[in-house]
């Protein structure tokens, strides 16, 4: 079967599909695994008439050549320059309401004007009114100078939030837990505040000592909270179950981490290295910011990623939660160090060209009354409490409280809490967590998402959280204009990655959820015959036109307990018993070595627009991720990374951690995923090939189990000669060497010029390859013109490493391979 330009309208389905999933309940359901393993709304117009048919707003992937990008519609610059004016209120004309840049992009939407009018109306209120009355959106987001504890020159003002509270005061340490001599008063908009002069030139709270917030509710309880804005909470660890503490943190300047590095430029396209510091350590234990910067940071930047997002940053009590269950929104988990061993981390990533993303939960909070927000929570309305009240602020599946992103004081703790971490930690971006139960009243839950837009665009939207949503994208930017925020979004909302001064939600990526599930369902229900080329690579491009994706074969979702990694689930229980390079490898290990890197690699550089890998998956890390509980007996045993696994010269894990490295460092090069041009002109099912451009590379995935194609002929677009850039079947990676990358393959065109439908697979050019079984093989073109000026160091040999092209070890038994024999031209001929 011949493939074709990938130049489809998908079906509505098949978009929903592609952006999220079809359904949200299994992403919720792991969710809910991670987090609880123990243990009257305003809405949108809803606009029935017109098309309801979402294919139109989903990406059509053509090269530059056959497409043009949508600019937006010149009227949208009127509600562009409304939407980013941040001097003085202002108000949005008619006119201008009906000048929405999104629906030049996508003329599906048009018959849900009104409901973006009415969103677009709310955020352009509420912003006028925070400019209104706190000077502007920015200095609105600096809450953290006005509540928790600030110090001032003759002593520490404490502010804290709690309308409810019927009497207030602060205790700790400094006072021996006695709040009696330091009583709080309440201002008219439920503020409560004490200034303690200083102890002479002693700070009047000593630096790194336990404080809390007493306050007494209406049936006369006096209740001892955490500080809603505290900067660091501990735990005694010698007390099983023990509640936090807050502590005061203001280390003296000696004691201060000073940066050193600025931000890395932002980069073409973001590699992503998802990590968690605590399960970072080989050994069973906690590990720490610090040892996370000296052992696991060098890894990430061999391996050319350009980037890291961590996650579990927040302070959250239980520690199986993953980081998801949050109890104290601006402070550093302490489990694994201080805010300034956190601010080393990043400065030492910035000092490798690393950026650092922080994984934010503003979709939902903690239900832990002891240690968290929830805590303030003590017969209050929705608007004197950070969350709804009923069940509107409750997540059943999560256990967890839902924000009321309506109320003033909550815009102001969360919007702070996002400059907080940018401005004092010098993050370069987020990614938020959750967002799909944040941008619904029903949260994802018994929702099968289809692609009708009707799903995304009726009463059930929370047009509140799409409005905070908004205002943090606007924020961020305008803190950080190279700032990076992606979307966790399950559902596939549309306009969620177009501007906020288009009308869309703000995001830069959004991330392709749909993708690791397909790869589940393939090697969980499909052997190796039924796998479909076309459904593949129609899974992978299916997204929306002009709004970014990162890509991504597994995360942590997929590594959780109850689930498989990849490689597990390739390889199973032979991953103990058949990864040494000194026995001969099984069928079962050659044919999971192979798909593991070929997944990996198509996932990069079909799904999106940028990449993401969770840490341990880039060398096949086995078995699943377990957090210590009651379960399995407190144990750490399978909550860690083993990188003696990889390290270990003799073992196979090296050659999928080769692989790795050498495909980010051929975007590196190269800058395929940053292309618009991304063209799948075969998708063979007899065959098993697919074929496809990005940039000006070209692209040959065989995913047969035994068929080798010698003179396989592809298609290209420009014409010229071509070499190999990278191949999994190169020694270095595991294979057998049989493609020769000395081979010069020469292009001959294809039809009539100018005439598409006459060319072989819809391409101007084609040249002949050699394609092994289960393996993928990159082809760039050669600038003849440069070709004189440049040594004869192959491309194959940049990406891989000249010095693996010179040493490649123990690949056999006793290792001494000549190098000669990966260039013995076994290639094919070019007719």
């Amino acid at each position: 079967m011949l493939g074709s330009l990938v130049l489809h309208h998908p079906t509505p389905a098949a978009a929903a599909a592609a952006l999220g999933s079809l359904t949200s309940n299994r992403y919720l359901r792991l969710r809910a695994l991670k987090i609880n393993r123990h243990s009257g709304k305003e809405q949108a117009p809803l606009v029935t008439s017109g098309s309801q048919n979402s294919s139109l707003g989903y990406r059509r992937l053509v090269s530059p050549s056959t497409s043009s990008i949508c600019a937006k519609g010149e009227d949208s610059f009127k509600i562009s320059a409304v939407f980013t004016e941040d001097s003085s209120a202002v108000a949005m004309t008619d006119e201008e309401m009906e000048s929405i840049g999104i629906l030049s992009i996508d003329q599906a939407l048009e018959p849900y004007k009104e409901h973006f009018k009415y969103r677009i109306k709310k955020y352009v209120d509420q912003k006028g009114l925070i400019e209104t009355y706190e000077g502007g959106l920015e200095e609105f987001a600096q809450g953290y100078v006005k509540f928790g504890f600030n110090r001032e020159e003759d002593g520490i003002v404490y502010r804290e939030w709690a309308p409810a509270a019927q009497e207030a005061q602060l205790i700790g340490d400094f006072n021996g837990w006695d709040g009696c001599k330091h009583m709080m008063e309440k201002n008219q908009y439920g503020v409560w505040s004490i200034k303690i002069p200083n102890s002479g030139e002693n700070s009047a709270i000593p630096h790194n000592s336990r404080v809390k917030f007493r306050f007494k509710h209406g049936n006369g309880v006096w209740v001892d909270r955490i500080p809603a804005w505290i900067k660091y909470a501990t735990v005694d660890p010698a007390r099983f179950a023990a509640p936090y503490d807050g502590v005061y943190w203001d280390p003296p300047p000696s004691e201060r981490f000073q940066f050193k590095h600025p931000h890395p430029p932002k980069p073409k396209a973001p590699r992503i290295y998802e990590a968690h510091v605590g399960m970072s350590s080989s050994e069973p234990r906690i590990s720490s910011y610090r040892e996370f910067a000296d052992d696991v940071l060098p890894r990430i930047r061999a391996n050319n990623y350009n980037t890291v997002q961590l996650m579990a940053v927040m302070e959250h009590s239980y520690y199986a939660s993953f980081g998801y269950h949050v109890t104290n929104f601006f402070a550093v988990s302490s489990r694994s160090g201080t805010p300034e061993d956190l601010k080393y981390l990043i400065d030492k990533a910035h000092s490798l060209g690393l950026r650092v993303l922080m994984d934010v939960v503003h979709s939902h909070a903690s239900n832990n009354v002891t240690d968290g927000l929830n805590g303030f929570e003590v017969g209050q309305s929705s608007q004197e409490s950070y969350f709804h009240t009923g069940d509107r602020g409750y997540h059943k599946l999560w256990d967890s409280r839902l924000f009321n992103y309506s109320n003033w004081e909550v815009l102001r703790f969360l919007l702070s809490n996002l400059r907080w971490w940018l401005e004092e930690f010098k993050f370069d971006g987020f990614r938020f967590d959750g967002v799909t139960s944040m941008l619904y009243h029903h949260h994802g839950i018994n929702m099968a998402f289809t692609g009708d837009y009707h799903e995304y665009f009726s009463e059930a939207t929370d047009v509140d959280a799409v409005v905070y949503l908004m205002l943090a994208n606007y924020l961020i930017h305008k803190i950080l204009p190279d700032a990076t925020v992606i979307a966790e979004d399950v559902s596939g909302m549309p306009v969620l990655g177009r501007p906020v001064s288009e009308g869309g939600i703000g995001f830069d990526y959004r991330l392709a959820m749909a993708i690791p599930d397909k790869w589940i369902d393939y090697l969980k229900n499909k052997n190796d015959e039924e796998w479909s080329m076309k459904e593949i690579s129609c899974s992978l491009t299916n997204r929306r036109y002009t709004e970014k994706c990162i890509s991504y074969a597994e995360s942590h979702d997929q590594a959780i307990v109850g689930d498989k990694t990849i490689a597990f689930f390739l390889m199973d229980r032979e991953m103990y018993s058949g990864m040494s390079c000194l026995t001969d490898a099984s069928p079962t290990i050659e044919r999971g070595i192979a798909l593991h890197k070929m997944i990996h690699f198509l996932t990069m550089a079909l799904g999106g627009e940028g990449y993401l890998n969770f840490m341990g998956n880039e060398f096949g890390h086995p078995e699943w991720v377990d957090f210590p509980r009651e379960g399995n007996g407190w144990s750490y045993e399978k909550c860690r990374r083993q990188w003696n696994l990889v390290d270990t010269d003799h073992l196979r894990y090296k050659f999928m951690n080769a692989f790795d490295r050498a495909m980010n460092l051929l975007d590196e090069k190269f800058s395929f995923l940053s292309s618009t041009k991304q063209i799948v002109s075969s998708t063979n099912e007899e065959d098993k090939v697919i074929v496809f451009e990005r940039g000006d590379l070209v692209f040959v995935f065989n995913f047969h189990p035994e068929n080798t194609y010698d003179g396989y002929k592809v298609g290209c677009d420009l014409p010229g000669k071509y070499r190999v850039a990278l191949d999994s079947d190169a020694f270095e990676f595991g294979g057998h060497g049989r493609v020769g990358h000395d081979v010069d393959h020469f292009t001959f065109p294809e039809g009539i010029p100018g005439v598409p439908e006459t060319n072989f697979n819809n391409r101007p050019n084609s040249f002949k390859v050699l394609s092994p079984p289960h393996t993928c093989v990159v082809y760039y073109r050669v600038d003849e013109s440069r070709e004189a000026d440049v040594d004869e160091t192959s491309i194959a040999e940049v990406v891989v490493g000249k010095e693996n092209f010179e040493e490649l070890g123990s690949v056999i038994d006793d290792g001494n391979i000549n190098p000669k024999a990966e260039k013995s031209g076994e290639g094919s001929s070019d007719d």
